[in-house]
């Protein structure tokens, strides 16, 4: 366990303390663990701890609302002329050929077409709406009565605040994790995401309690699952076993990716709906997380195909003549036979078809082994003093920016050699998660550092060697696919350049 007064003495105003029953009683309302943190950090004593659990309660259910409650707030807003503030995420759409601004708050249940947001409203709000607070804010509707005879009533937008309660400041990140060294760092961020990363010592895969090197892979293995969170365009397949807590890293701790789940998906959900004109969850999400892989039933196999294929390639594919652009990564997720679970078996066997094509795989940069995640049990659940998890998810989604990776990948370049000719997908591969795996790890890089023995000691064990296994396990479930296109090619060798 990292060192808590360390830890607070260097993050001063975004640590929280995590108690597991309070954790609990949040996850049982179905309250993401970004917003949780929020509310602890506006309730919790000087100790971090909850004094009394009933008024925190009462002040969960008054300020987020239920989808029952819509009939509540839709009465509030009409016959008060406003509503109490209420924290939701908002989407905002702008209907041009009726010039005007639309909203829908879709935990509750309110749509585009029953809303209205007002000019003079929209000026005043629209820099915390375009904001970094992913659509999730402090609200309070109006209602706007019909005008004359006409039946064009509408819930009005009052008022929106980001809810962030502190200045999110990349650089600062950076000056304050130069105090750990990667170990440290590791387990700090385990316990950002609400893991205990002492509880890993007393963690079994397959009724075998993990050796020292099993412990580390596991964490690793856990934290590979924020790559997409901290890196535009990573695409991830991982295939595991039950309980590892895929779908909680993906759907609740942040606020900028989506996890959809298992069942139809359609172009229209995640690329363009060409009936209204609207662009899907890729053009607006950090990533994309498709659940329940093998039960994902495409309308369309072939179409589906060819666009998740040009997409995962390029950031950008054409529906219908319109350019669809994004930086959201794909990641798939599934759960397989405890028995195919081997680098060197066919894990996409009980796939649906669509994903088990060569050429597809070929564009999933890297490959998380499943079975090396135990099962997650209450002794790897934090239960102290950690990271703020909005904090910590913001800081990710702030690194995604442009200047952002190409600082980085200039710095993976220098770092990195391989072999002239090798393959141009590989390669892309192998140096986006090392860059990823850079921004996770060790965002604290620069010039002058790279040339340190300790900081190239652990950019190998942290980001090189788990970059490289990721892609080579990739290239073996291309080959058992395709044995004729991918049998006899093999991976390149990588490694650090001289200094």
């Amino acid at each position: 366990m990292y060192d808590i007064t360390k830890l607070r003495h260097h993050f001063p105003t975004t640590t929280v303390y995590k108690d597991p029953s309070i954790m609990a009683m949040f996850l049982n309302a179905k309250i993401p663990a970004f917003l949780r943190d929020w509310i602890l950090k506006r309730k919790a004593g000087s100790d971090g701890k909850i004094a009394d659990i009933d008024t925190l309660s009462t002040y969960i259910g008054k300020i987020i609302p239920r989808r029952e409650e819509k009939w509540r707030l839709e009465d509030e807003a009409r016959s008060n002329g406003e509503t109490s503030q209420f924290l939701a995420r908002i989407d905002v759409f702008f209907n041009s050929k009726a010039n005007y601004y639309s909203f829908e708050i879709p935990t509750l249940g309110f749509a585009h077409n029953q809303t209205v947001i007002e000019d003079y409203v929209w000026e005043r709000v629209k820099d915390q709406l375009i904001g970094k607070a992913g659509g999730w804010g402090l609200i309070k509707l109006g209602y706007k009565p019909p005008e004359g005879n006409k039946s064009n009533g509408r819930f009005t937008l009052l008022d929106y605040r980001n809810f962030c309660p502190y200045e999110v400041n990349v650089d600062a990140f950076r000056i304050a994790r130069k105090a750990f060294t990667a170990e440290e760092w590791m387990d700090i961020i385990l316990g950002a995401i609400d893991y205990n990363p002492d509880g890993y010592s007393k963690a079994k895969i397959n009724g075998h309690r993990l050796m020292e090197d099993e412990i580390w892979e596991a964490k690793h293995s856990i934290l590979t699952r924020l790559l997409p969170f901290i890196e535009a365009r990573v695409n991830l397949i991982e295939l595991a076993p039950q309980q590892t807590g895929k779908s909680y890293i993906f759907g609740k701790i942040g606020k900028y990716g989506w996890l959809a789940g298992g069942g139809s998906l359609s172009r229209a959900k995640l690329f363009y709906d060409i009936a209204s004109r609207r662009f899907g969850t890729v053009t607006s999400s950090d990533f994309v997380a498709v659940d329940e892989v093998k039960s994902i039933n495409f309308k369309d196999h072939a179409e589906m195909q060819g666009i998740l294929k040009g997409y995962m390639e390029d950031g950008f594919v054409n529906v219908a003549g319109v350019k669809v652009e994004g930086d959201a990564g794909i990641v798939l997720l599934g759960n397989i036979d405890v028995n195919d679970m081997e680098a060197d078996r066919d894990m996409f066997r009980e796939l649906p078809s669509v994903f088990r094509d060569a050429a597809l795989i070929e564009r999933v940069h890297g490959f998380i082994l499943g079975r090396k995640i135990p099962s997650l049990t209450d002794a790897m659940i934090i239960n102290d003093w950690a990271l703020n998890t909005e904090y910590f998810t913001e800081i990710m989604h702030l690194m995604r920016t442009p200047a952002e990776t190409l600082r980085y990948r200039g710095i993976v370049e220098q770092l990195v050699q391989t072999k002239c000719g090798v393959d141009k997908r590989e390669k892309e591969a192998v140096l986006r998660l090392c860059t990823a795996y850079m921004k996770l790890f060790l965002p604290h890089v620069d010039n002058d550092l790279i040339k340190d023995f300790q900081f190239r000691q652990d950019f190998q064990k942290y980001c090189l060697q788990p970059a490289k296994r990721m892609r080579e396990v990739v290239l073996m479930q291309m080959q058992i696919i395709d044995p004729a296109q991918f049998g006899t090619r093999s991976m390149s060798t990588y490694k650090l350049r001289e200094e």
